[in-house]
Protein backbone atom coordinates (compact mmCIF):
# COMPACT_ATOMS: atom_id res chain seq x y z
CA UNK A 1 0.00 0.00 0.00
CA UNK A 2 2.83 2.37 0.88
CA UNK A 3 4.48 1.69 -2.50
CA UNK A 4 1.22 2.64 -4.26
CA UNK A 5 1.13 5.91 -2.33
CA UNK A 6 4.75 6.61 -3.28
CA UNK A 7 4.04 5.97 -6.95
CA UNK A 8 1.05 8.33 -6.72
CA UNK A 9 3.21 11.01 -5.12
CA UNK A 10 5.90 10.56 -7.78
CA UNK A 11 3.37 10.84 -10.61
CA UNK A 12 2.02 13.95 -8.91
CA UNK A 13 5.52 15.44 -8.83
CA UNK A 14 6.07 14.43 -12.42
CA UNK A 15 2.79 16.04 -13.41
CA UNK A 16 3.55 19.27 -11.61
CA UNK A 17 7.18 19.60 -12.68
CA UNK A 18 7.39 17.86 -16.02
CA UNK A 19 4.24 18.96 -17.87
CA UNK A 20 5.43 22.53 -18.43
CA UNK A 21 8.92 21.34 -19.33
CA UNK A 22 7.66 18.77 -21.83
CA UNK A 23 4.91 20.87 -23.40
CA UNK A 24 6.93 24.06 -23.94
CA UNK A 25 9.62 24.38 -26.60
CA UNK A 26 13.17 24.17 -25.31
CA UNK A 27 14.59 27.57 -24.43
CA UNK A 28 17.93 28.59 -23.04
CA UNK A 29 17.33 29.22 -19.34
CA UNK A 30 18.93 32.24 -17.67
CA UNK A 31 20.91 31.65 -14.48
CA UNK A 32 17.99 32.58 -12.20
CA UNK A 33 15.53 30.12 -13.80
CA UNK A 34 14.43 26.94 -12.01
CA UNK A 35 16.20 23.64 -12.57
CA UNK A 36 16.09 21.96 -15.98
CA UNK A 37 13.77 19.06 -16.67
CA UNK A 38 16.78 16.72 -16.45
CA UNK A 39 17.58 18.08 -12.98
CA UNK A 40 13.97 17.61 -11.92
CA UNK A 41 13.90 14.03 -13.16
CA UNK A 42 17.21 13.34 -11.41
CA UNK A 43 15.79 14.76 -8.17
CA UNK A 44 12.73 12.53 -8.49
CA UNK A 45 14.97 9.54 -9.16
CA UNK A 46 17.03 10.29 -6.04
CA UNK A 47 13.83 10.65 -4.01
CA UNK A 48 12.57 7.33 -5.36
CA UNK A 49 15.85 5.50 -4.74
CA UNK A 50 16.14 6.98 -1.23
CA UNK A 51 12.66 5.78 -0.41
CA UNK A 52 13.22 2.32 -1.88
CA UNK A 53 16.59 1.69 -0.23
CA UNK A 54 15.65 3.08 3.19
CA UNK A 55 19.26 4.00 3.89
CA UNK A 56 20.54 4.61 7.38
CA UNK A 57 22.34 7.97 7.81
CA UNK A 58 25.68 6.14 7.80
CA UNK A 59 24.80 4.21 4.63
CA UNK A 60 23.56 7.35 2.90
CA UNK A 61 26.76 9.24 3.71
CA UNK A 62 28.84 6.52 2.05
CA UNK A 63 26.40 5.59 -0.73
CA UNK A 64 25.53 8.91 -2.39
CA UNK A 65 29.07 9.90 -3.43
CA UNK A 66 29.54 6.45 -5.05
CA UNK A 67 26.13 6.68 -6.72
CA UNK A 68 26.97 10.16 -8.04
CA UNK A 69 30.14 8.86 -9.73
CA UNK A 70 28.22 5.87 -11.09
CA UNK A 71 25.45 8.10 -12.49
CA UNK A 72 27.98 10.42 -14.11
CA UNK A 73 29.68 7.50 -15.88
CA UNK A 74 26.38 6.02 -17.04
CA UNK A 75 25.12 9.40 -18.26
CA UNK A 76 28.42 10.11 -20.04
CA UNK A 77 28.11 6.79 -21.89
CA UNK A 78 24.48 7.54 -22.83
CA UNK A 79 25.45 10.95 -24.22
CA UNK A 80 28.28 9.38 -26.21
CA UNK A 81 25.91 6.70 -27.54
CA UNK A 82 23.33 9.28 -28.65
CA UNK A 83 26.01 11.35 -30.37
CA UNK A 84 27.32 8.33 -32.31
CA UNK A 85 23.77 7.28 -33.26
CA UNK A 86 23.06 10.77 -34.54
CA UNK A 87 26.25 10.74 -36.62
CA UNK A 88 25.35 7.35 -38.11
CA UNK A 89 21.81 8.49 -38.99
CA UNK A 90 23.20 11.30 -41.15
CA UNK A 91 25.13 8.83 -43.34
CA UNK A 92 23.65 6.86 -46.25
CA UNK A 93 22.21 3.50 -45.18
CA UNK A 94 24.36 0.64 -46.38
CA UNK A 95 25.11 -2.85 -45.11
CA UNK A 96 28.57 -1.70 -44.08
CA UNK A 97 27.09 1.17 -42.08
CA UNK A 98 24.52 -1.15 -40.51
CA UNK A 99 27.29 -3.52 -39.49
CA UNK A 100 29.29 -0.62 -38.02
CA UNK A 101 26.22 0.61 -36.12
CA UNK A 102 25.60 -2.87 -34.72
CA UNK A 103 29.22 -3.20 -33.58
CA UNK A 104 29.07 0.22 -31.92
CA UNK A 105 25.78 -0.61 -30.18
CA UNK A 106 27.13 -3.89 -28.84
CA UNK A 107 30.25 -2.04 -27.69
CA UNK A 108 28.12 0.48 -25.78
CA UNK A 109 26.10 -2.31 -24.17
CA UNK A 110 29.30 -4.06 -23.08
CA UNK A 111 30.67 -0.83 -21.63
CA UNK A 112 27.39 -0.31 -19.72
CA UNK A 113 27.62 -3.82 -18.26
CA UNK A 114 31.26 -3.15 -17.35
CA UNK A 115 30.28 0.05 -15.51
CA UNK A 116 27.47 -1.69 -13.63
CA UNK A 117 29.70 -4.64 -12.72
CA UNK A 118 32.49 -2.38 -11.46
CA UNK A 119 30.08 -0.26 -9.42
CA UNK A 120 28.35 -3.32 -8.02
CA UNK A 121 31.62 -3.99 -6.24
CA UNK A 122 31.81 -0.36 -5.08
CA UNK A 123 28.21 -0.42 -3.84
CA UNK A 124 28.86 -3.67 -1.96
CA UNK A 125 31.61 -1.88 -0.03
CA UNK A 126 29.06 0.58 1.40
CA UNK A 127 25.74 -1.35 1.36
CA UNK A 128 24.55 -4.88 2.08
CA UNK A 129 23.90 -7.03 -1.00
CA UNK A 130 20.12 -6.86 -0.52
CA UNK A 131 20.18 -3.06 -0.83
CA UNK A 132 22.43 -3.17 -3.90
CA UNK A 133 19.89 -5.50 -5.50
CA UNK A 134 17.12 -3.08 -4.50
CA UNK A 135 19.09 -0.21 -6.06
CA UNK A 136 19.26 -1.81 -9.50
CA UNK A 137 15.57 -2.81 -9.25
CA UNK A 138 14.59 0.72 -8.15
CA UNK A 139 16.46 2.24 -11.10
CA UNK A 140 14.61 -0.04 -13.53
CA UNK A 141 11.24 0.68 -11.89
CA UNK A 142 11.82 4.42 -11.96
CA UNK A 143 12.82 4.34 -15.64
CA UNK A 144 9.71 2.28 -16.43
CA UNK A 145 7.48 4.74 -14.58
CA UNK A 146 9.00 7.67 -16.44
CA UNK A 147 8.60 5.98 -19.82
CA UNK A 148 4.98 5.07 -19.03
CA UNK A 149 4.28 8.64 -17.93
CA UNK A 150 5.80 10.11 -21.09
CA UNK A 151 3.85 7.71 -23.31
CA UNK A 152 0.62 8.63 -21.54
CA UNK A 153 1.37 12.32 -22.01
CA UNK A 154 2.08 11.85 -25.71
CA UNK A 155 -1.14 9.85 -26.14
CA UNK A 156 -3.12 12.50 -24.26
CA UNK A 157 -1.61 15.27 -26.39
CA UNK A 158 -2.51 13.29 -29.50
CA UNK A 159 -6.08 12.91 -28.25
CA UNK A 160 -6.29 16.61 -27.39
CA UNK A 161 -5.11 17.60 -30.89
CA UNK A 162 -7.83 15.47 -32.53
CA UNK A 163 -10.66 17.25 -30.75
Amino acid sequence: MERIKLIGVLFGFIGIFMLPAISLPAQKAPQDKPASKEDKVKSLEILYISRELDLTPEEAQKFWPVYKRYSEEVNQLIVERRKKNKELKSKPRTDALASEALDKELGFEKRMVDIKTRYKQEFLKVLPAAKVTQLYRAEREFRSMMIRQLKERRENRGNDNRR
